[in-house]
Formats: structure tokens, C-alpha cells, sequence
């Protein structure tokens, strides 16, 4: 099923998508979307409607999760190619020719201040970077909560999959050394068009693309993880409990736009699109 969150008519609601349709339905008996993630294993099976279905395009479709739990958790450099593009681009601070390629995974955050819709516009923040980045990254949702979770049980932890762009401030990524300060900016982290729940694809073979301007800049597939899924959930959990809601964007591919000489930094009325198969399409201005 695909869960998404939207505004119709002044009000706030959580609805099952038929994206080939292009309908939805809200649902009753839940506060939001972190409750009927919590609770989805004892409410799926009597999930009720809260009236007639919509078109989709009769509604404002909003970020899945507009206030996570905690931090989005982020993964950087977890394609080879683009881990490659970064060490060479000038803007890793501390890049070593020959050791692009990390032995554990670089975890950082983003605030929940970052989280915008997924055709909402993001401000650049002219005034404080030149050097405004798009990433498409598939993000996965914890569903069933849990600390030191196996390899092998990552997956039962899983509820679903929606698509991020990892907004990064490349100069400030870079003078800070610590990533926190490049990806924390106000509207930063594009999210949606919804949740597809984790039965109904195989995070392992899903196309991930980035359009700019209609040009295709990023084309990659998820079985080009360096660290894949499991490993990330596991790594993650190592001591530190996740909870239902929580929110893990598994990286990006090649593509961005300081894999470029010079590098193709974004600019006012720019249009970015994502595309993640099996989920669906954001696409933001950015302003």
C-alpha cells in the first residue's frame, strides 16, 4: 500500500494512494502518520475510510512525515561512483586519493526543520551559501522500533520506503568539516510523494534518478550500495533504540552537481525532479 499525507479542504488527513488512479482515500482512526505506523500491524486489517475517495490532483500532498520522531538519519557516500566524484570534487574536507571508498558507513543528520513537501519550493539561502546541491536518495521508514538490531532482522524493522532529497550547502559542508551545518538549512530535505509499504517492493533493485531542468543528472540503481540496507539499520541501531518513524536516507548516486567541472551548483527557478521505481516522483523549485 502507498500512505501518503495531505491537506484537503483546511484540513490535515492520512490516505491510501491509488496512484494509477490518481486517487486517494483517507482514513479514520489514526492521529497521524507516526501512529498508524506504530500501530500498523494491529489496525491494517480494519483501517476504515473517512469518507469518498479524492483525486489527487484536488489535494495538497505534504511531506509523510512532517515532524519525525527524531533526526532524519542521513548515509553519505554510499555509492562508489559518487563517493569517487566527492573525494575528487574539492569539497571533502580531508579527502585522501585512493580512500574514497569508507570502511564504515558516515552517519550524520538533518533537523526536522528541513522536511518541506515533496512540490514544495526550497529556499537557497542566498545569503549564506553559493553552492546549493540536490541529492535523490531512497529513505526507508522504521515501522517496528528496536536497539541492536540484526543484519538478518533489519528488514522486520522496516514499515515502508519514500524518496528524500538531501539538500547539501557544498561550501559550508566543507568549512565545517562536519556535515550538520551543509544539510540543516531550512527546507532542506524534500520528502514523499508518500510511503509505499516495504511488501510491495524490493529496496534492493529500484532505479533512482534526478532530473534538473529535464536533464537526467543522476541514474542509478540500489543494488549499487556500498553498505547495503540490512548493514545500515544494523549500524545504526548499534545503542541507539530506533522508533517507529524514524526515518533513514540510504544515500546518493553519481551525478550531483560538484561531480561536474565546473560544478553545477543550482540557481534561482531551478526545477528539480526525483524519481525513485515502485514509489513515485517529487519535483521542487527551488527559490
Amino acid at each position: 500500500m502507498k500512505f501518503a499525507s495531505f491537506s484537503h479542504k483546511g484540513s490535515i488527513h492520512i490516505g491510501v494512494v491509488d496512484d494509477a488512479a490518481g486517487r486517494v482515500r483517507p482514513v479514520s482512526g489514526v492521529t497521524g502518520m507516526v501512529d498508524l505506523i506504530a500501530r500498523y500491524d494491529q489496525i491494517k486489517s480494519s483501517l476504515k475510510s473517512d469518507g469518498a475517495d479524492i483525486a489527487l490532483s484536488d489535494v495538497k500532498l505534504l511531506a509523510p512525515i512532517a515532524a519525525p520522531a527524531r533526526n532524519i538519519i542521513c548515509v553519505g557516500k554510499n555509492y562508489g561512483e559518487h563517493a569517487r566524484e566527492f573525494s575528487n570534487s574539492g569539497f571533502e574536507a580531508g579527502a585522501v586519493k585512493g580512500a574514497e571508498i569508507d570502511e564504515y558507513p558516515a552517519v550524520f543528520s538533518k533537523g526536522p526543520n528541513t522536511v518541506v513537501g515533496p512540490y514544495d519550493d526550497v529556499r537557497l539561502h542566498a545569503h549564506i551559501t553559493s553552492s546549493v546541491d540536490y541529492e535523490v536518495e531512497l529513505a526507508l521508514v522504521i515501522g517496528k522500533g528496536g536497539r541492536d538490531i540484526s543484519k538478518a532482522d533489519a528488514y522486520r524493522h522496516i514499515f515502508g520506503y519514500t524518496i528524500v532529497n538531501d539538500v547539501t550547502a557544498r561550501d559550508r559542508q566543507k568549512n565545517h568539516k562536519q556535515w550538520f551545518l551543509g544539510k540543516t538549512l531550512d527546507t532542506f530535505c524534500p520528502m514523499g510523494p508518500w510511503i509505499t509499504t516495504s511488501d510491495e517492493l524490493d529496496p534492493e533493485n529500484l532505479d533512482v534518478k534526478c532530473w534538473v531542468n529535464g536533464e537526467l543528472r543522476q541514474n542509478a540503481n540500489t543494488s549499487d550500495l556500498i553498505f547495503d540496507i540490512p548493514s545500515l539499520v544494523s549500524t545504526i541501531s548499534a545503542g541507539m533504540a530506533l522508533v517507529p518513524g524514524d526515518i533513514i536516507a540510504t544515500g546518493t548516486p553519481a551525478g550531483v552537481g560538484i561531480g561536474f567541472n565546473p560544478p553545477k551548483f543550482l540557481k534561482s527557478g531551478d526545477v528539480v525532479a526525483m524519481e525513485i521505481s515502485n514509489i513515485g516522483r517529487i519535483e521542487n523549485k527551488f527559490v
